[in-house]
């Protein structure tokens, strides 16, 4: 991965990812094993991942992370210096069952803090989303500091983690950092129920020859990040020096944004006869009440923050590296 280095670290120092199974994390236990050594690096996640490689590549475990004694098991016996804490139920998937995603993605949190103050974790990662943001914030150049005023129980879940991170980083001194991720696209793992998951269905629709329903409309612009660029973001925040940091909230992290409309075009210099349909539903709702574009100037002057990829750069490498997944020969337009 470009310019992320590898921090000082000693071969014993272990990390703990929970949620490793997801579409952050197993990218992201992938490129901490290929940093730290696989054996340093243990995946945990509520079932065994159908990817087998973050089983068989390094040490796993099954963990419900809303089972407290469970988890305190957990960092007991492998005694890691950092836990990345990735499990939640996403924006439209908690939209269908509330109270779990509240119990999920809040009490899940306070496990994990409560545990790292306890059990000595030096620096805990936690993920926050663009959905803190709601319909009175600006909706261009969204900056660091403005209302948020969330309408989703995603957003409200991940507003209330931000300010308890922020409590434990000053009532307990924990370590803990966060960003505010745009919309993740990769393509080592299907769409898991967030507004922003039609940037990745849609590419998978294209290289199997189909066209894509969109459940946003044509025009509906929305921050996105290239899986990449959200893994070596991650990465650099956690390498950066303590005292550089000014948010111990949640950064804004900012790439591209782009509409519908605008990922079909790209798709179509690669497959011309591609088409979308569109036919939104209550996810369009969810968007409408998030930004189109963030002001990430913090990250960017705090810990370095660039973005590598944009739109088409992002969509020749998805449709390159899907194509070698389905085996499909190369597409000459």
């Amino acid at each position: 991965m470009e310019n992320t280095p590898r921090p000082a670290t000693s071969s014993a120092d272990t990390i703990l990812v929970i949620g490793a199974g997801g579409q952050l994390g197993l990218e992201l236990t992938h490129e901490l094993r290929q940093l730290y050594g696989a054996s340093n690096v243990v995946a945990a996640d509520v079932r065994a991942p159908k990817n087998e490689e973050v089983q068989q590549a390094g040490p796993f475990e099954l963990l419900d992370v809303l089972d407290k004694p469970r988890l305190e098991n957990v960092i007991r016996q492998y005694k890691p210096k950092q836990v990345y804490h990735l499990a939640a139920l996403l924006s439209a998937t908690a939209e269908k069952n509330p109270k779990f995603g509240w119990q999920l993605n809040m009490d899940g949190l306070f496990n994990v803090l409560d545990a790292a103050v306890d059990l000595g974790v030096q620096q805990v990662y936690w993920p926050s989303s663009i959905a803190v943001f709601g319909p009175d914030t600006p909706r261009h150049h969204t900056p660091q500091l403005t209302v948020m005023n969330p309408n989703t129980v995603y957003g409200i879940s991940k507003l209330a983690g931000e300010q308890w991170c922020e409590w434990y980083f000053r009532k307990h001194n924990l370590d803990v950092r966060s960003l505010r991720y745009p919309g993740l696209i990769g393509y080592k793992s299907l769409p898991g129920g967030g507004t922003t998951d039609y940037a990745v269905d849609i590419y998978h629709k294209a290289v199997a020859g189909q066209p894509y329903e969109c459940f946003l409309k044509k025009d509906t612009y929305l921050p996105m990040m290239y899986m990449p660029d959200a893994l070596k973001a991650t990465l650099d925040l956690m390498h950066a020096p303590a005292d550089r940091l000014t948010v111990r909230s949640s950064y804004n992290l900012g790439a591209m944004s782009f509409s519908p409309a605008e990922i079909t075009t790209s798709i179509c210099r690669h497959y011309p006869e591609f088409h979308t349909t569109y036919q939104s539903d209550s996810r369009q709702q969810i968007a409408d009440s998030w930004p189109a574009s963030i002001d990430d100037t913090q990250a960017r002057h705090d810990w370095g923050w660039q973005p590598h990829f944009t739109l088409d750069k992002m969509t020749d490498d998805m449709l390159l590296h899907l194509r070698q997944l389905l085996a499909e020969p190369a597409h000459v337009a």
